[in-house]
Protein backbone atom coordinates (compact mmCIF):
# COMPACT_ATOMS: atom_id res chain seq x y z
CA UNK A 1 0.00 0.00 0.00
CA UNK A 2 1.25 3.43 -1.45
CA UNK A 3 1.71 6.02 2.04
CA UNK A 4 -0.29 9.06 1.41
CA UNK A 5 1.82 12.15 0.99
CA UNK A 6 0.65 15.35 3.63
CA UNK A 7 0.93 18.69 3.13
CA UNK A 8 1.15 19.93 7.16
CA UNK A 9 0.52 23.35 8.12
CA UNK A 10 0.67 24.71 11.83
CA UNK A 11 -1.99 28.07 11.94
CA UNK A 12 -0.99 31.41 12.21
CA UNK A 13 -0.28 33.07 15.15
CA UNK A 14 -2.66 34.11 18.12
CA UNK A 15 -2.17 36.80 20.87
CA UNK A 16 -1.44 34.12 23.13
CA UNK A 17 1.20 32.22 20.59
CA UNK A 18 2.72 36.00 20.86
CA UNK A 19 2.95 36.15 24.63
CA UNK A 20 4.18 32.83 25.49
CA UNK A 21 1.17 31.24 26.62
CA UNK A 22 0.20 27.67 26.10
CA UNK A 23 -2.96 27.26 24.02
CA UNK A 24 -4.24 23.25 23.96
CA UNK A 25 -8.01 23.14 23.84
CA UNK A 26 -8.04 26.60 24.14
CA UNK A 27 -9.89 28.54 21.33
CA UNK A 28 -7.93 31.54 20.57
CA UNK A 29 -8.22 33.27 17.39
CA UNK A 30 -5.21 34.32 14.94
CA UNK A 31 -4.17 38.05 15.23
CA UNK A 32 -3.38 40.09 12.00
CA UNK A 33 0.60 38.33 11.83
CA UNK A 34 -1.24 35.05 12.06
CA UNK A 35 -3.87 35.72 9.09
CA UNK A 36 -0.56 36.81 7.17
CA UNK A 37 0.89 33.56 7.86
CA UNK A 38 -1.66 31.87 6.83
CA UNK A 39 -2.00 33.06 3.60
CA UNK A 40 1.51 32.90 3.11
CA UNK A 41 1.50 29.36 3.93
CA UNK A 42 -1.32 28.92 1.38
CA UNK A 43 0.88 30.47 -1.43
CA UNK A 44 4.00 28.38 -0.25
CA UNK A 45 1.60 25.32 -1.18
CA UNK A 46 0.07 26.42 -4.49
CA UNK A 47 3.61 26.58 -5.70
CA UNK A 48 4.68 23.11 -4.11
CA UNK A 49 1.46 21.78 -5.54
CA UNK A 50 2.45 23.20 -8.92
CA UNK A 51 6.04 22.14 -8.47
CA UNK A 52 4.99 18.76 -7.82
CA UNK A 53 2.67 18.42 -10.45
CA UNK A 54 -0.22 18.17 -8.56
CA UNK A 55 -3.61 20.27 -8.49
CA UNK A 56 -5.95 20.73 -5.40
CA UNK A 57 -8.52 18.33 -6.38
CA UNK A 58 -6.10 15.90 -5.93
CA UNK A 59 -6.01 16.18 -2.46
CA UNK A 60 -8.62 15.81 0.58
CA UNK A 61 -8.05 18.93 3.03
CA UNK A 62 -9.09 18.71 7.12
CA UNK A 63 -8.55 20.37 9.84
CA UNK A 64 -8.12 20.32 13.38
CA UNK A 65 -11.84 21.50 15.06
CA UNK A 66 -10.30 24.60 16.96
CA UNK A 67 -11.11 27.91 15.64
CA UNK A 68 -7.33 29.26 14.78
CA UNK A 69 -6.34 25.94 12.46
CA UNK A 70 -10.11 26.45 10.78
CA UNK A 71 -9.28 29.82 10.08
CA UNK A 72 -5.81 29.05 8.67
CA UNK A 73 -7.28 26.29 6.56
CA UNK A 74 -9.68 28.77 4.48
CA UNK A 75 -7.11 31.67 4.00
CA UNK A 76 -4.90 28.36 2.57
CA UNK A 77 -7.99 27.25 0.34
CA UNK A 78 -8.64 31.06 -0.98
CA UNK A 79 -5.43 31.16 -1.69
CA UNK A 80 -5.85 27.67 -4.03
CA UNK A 81 -8.89 29.44 -5.18
CA UNK A 82 -10.78 26.98 -3.60
CA UNK A 83 -14.65 27.01 -1.50
CA UNK A 84 -12.86 28.33 1.76
CA UNK A 85 -15.28 26.12 3.75
CA UNK A 86 -15.40 23.27 2.13
CA UNK A 87 -13.09 21.09 4.13
CA UNK A 88 -13.54 18.23 6.91
CA UNK A 89 -12.70 18.08 10.44
CA UNK A 90 -11.21 15.80 12.46
CA UNK A 91 -11.07 15.86 16.22
CA UNK A 92 -7.57 13.57 16.43
CA UNK A 93 -6.02 17.04 14.76
CA UNK A 94 -7.03 19.14 17.87
CA UNK A 95 -3.78 20.61 20.22
CA UNK A 96 -2.72 18.14 22.86
CA UNK A 97 -4.25 19.04 25.64
CA UNK A 98 -2.11 21.07 28.28
CA UNK A 99 -4.72 20.75 31.26
CA UNK A 100 -3.86 23.43 34.19
CA UNK A 101 -1.25 24.82 32.68
CA UNK A 102 -3.46 26.55 29.25
CA UNK A 103 -3.12 30.23 29.42
CA UNK A 104 0.23 30.11 31.18
CA UNK A 105 3.71 30.98 30.43
CA UNK A 106 6.18 28.34 30.67
CA UNK A 107 7.63 30.62 33.73
CA UNK A 108 4.25 30.47 35.59
CA UNK A 109 3.84 26.65 35.14
CA UNK A 110 6.70 26.05 36.93
CA UNK A 111 6.03 28.54 39.87
CA UNK A 112 2.48 26.78 39.63
CA UNK A 113 3.87 22.60 39.78
CA UNK A 114 7.65 23.14 40.13
CA UNK A 115 8.11 19.20 40.96
CA UNK A 116 6.12 18.16 37.82
CA UNK A 117 7.87 21.29 35.91
CA UNK A 118 11.23 19.53 36.45
CA UNK A 119 10.05 15.69 35.69
CA UNK A 120 8.74 17.06 32.22
CA UNK A 121 11.95 18.50 31.50
CA UNK A 122 13.49 15.21 31.90
CA UNK A 123 10.50 12.97 29.78
CA UNK A 124 8.49 15.45 28.07
CA UNK A 125 7.01 12.64 26.42
CA UNK A 126 5.88 10.99 28.59
CA UNK A 127 4.31 12.78 31.03
CA UNK A 128 1.62 15.18 30.47
CA UNK A 129 0.64 18.16 32.63
CA UNK A 130 -1.50 18.22 35.49
CA UNK A 131 -4.85 17.00 34.02
CA UNK A 132 -3.57 17.16 30.57
CA UNK A 133 -2.30 14.79 27.80
CA UNK A 134 1.13 13.44 27.09
CA UNK A 135 2.92 13.34 23.87
CA UNK A 136 3.08 9.79 23.37
CA UNK A 137 -1.00 9.46 23.66
CA UNK A 138 -1.50 12.32 21.01
CA UNK A 139 1.30 10.49 18.91
CA UNK A 140 -1.38 7.31 19.39
CA UNK A 141 -4.18 9.65 18.39
CA UNK A 142 -1.74 10.91 15.00
CA UNK A 143 -0.74 7.42 14.35
CA UNK A 144 -4.52 6.62 14.06
CA UNK A 145 -5.24 9.20 11.83
CA UNK A 146 -2.99 9.02 9.21
CA UNK A 147 -3.28 4.92 9.16
CA UNK A 148 -6.88 6.03 8.04
CA UNK A 149 -5.79 8.31 5.41
CA UNK A 150 -7.28 6.90 2.21
CA UNK A 151 -5.53 9.40 0.08
CA UNK A 152 -2.75 12.47 -0.42
CA UNK A 153 -3.87 15.08 2.49
CA UNK A 154 -3.57 18.59 2.87
CA UNK A 155 -3.76 19.22 6.55
CA UNK A 156 -4.11 22.37 9.26
CA UNK A 157 -3.49 21.58 12.84
CA UNK A 158 -0.99 22.58 15.54
CA UNK A 159 2.14 22.33 16.73
CA UNK A 160 2.06 19.51 19.26
CA UNK A 161 0.19 17.45 16.42
CA UNK A 162 3.55 18.10 14.13
CA UNK A 163 5.43 16.65 16.71
CA UNK A 164 3.75 13.87 17.32
CA UNK A 165 3.29 12.93 13.41
CA UNK A 166 6.60 13.12 12.81
CA UNK A 167 7.44 10.62 15.76
CA UNK A 168 4.52 8.45 14.60
CA UNK A 169 6.09 8.09 10.93
CA UNK A 170 9.64 8.01 12.28
CA UNK A 171 10.89 11.05 10.61
CA UNK A 172 11.70 12.75 14.36
CA UNK A 173 13.11 11.33 17.50
CA UNK A 174 11.21 12.11 20.38
CA UNK A 175 13.94 13.81 21.68
CA UNK A 176 14.33 16.13 18.80
CA UNK A 177 11.14 16.36 17.95
CA UNK A 178 10.02 16.92 21.72
CA UNK A 179 12.05 20.64 21.77
CA UNK A 180 11.93 21.17 17.32
CA UNK A 181 9.98 24.76 16.99
CA UNK A 182 7.22 24.24 14.42
CA UNK A 183 7.07 27.34 12.28
CA UNK A 184 3.79 29.38 11.61
CA UNK A 185 3.41 30.05 8.05
CA UNK A 186 5.41 27.08 6.53
CA UNK A 187 4.60 24.14 4.74
CA UNK A 188 5.74 20.18 6.05
CA UNK A 189 5.48 17.79 3.22
CA UNK A 190 5.83 14.53 4.49
CA UNK A 191 6.27 12.08 1.58
CA UNK A 192 8.08 8.86 0.88
CA UNK A 193 9.00 8.16 4.53
CA UNK A 194 10.76 11.76 4.44
CA UNK A 195 9.86 15.14 6.34
CA UNK A 196 10.81 18.64 4.53
CA UNK A 197 9.84 21.90 5.57
CA UNK A 198 9.10 24.88 3.31
CA UNK A 199 9.29 28.56 4.60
Amino acid sequence: MMQPTIYYIRHGQTEWNAAGRFQGSQDIPLNDLGREQAAHAGGILKDLLARNGHVPQDFGFVSSPLGRARSTMEFVRSQLGLPPEAYALDDRLREIGFGHWEGFTLQQQQEAHPEVFAARLIDKWELPPPNGESYASVQLRMRDWYEGLTGDTVAVAHGGTARALMVALGVQSIAAASELPIEQGAVYLFRDGAMAKYS
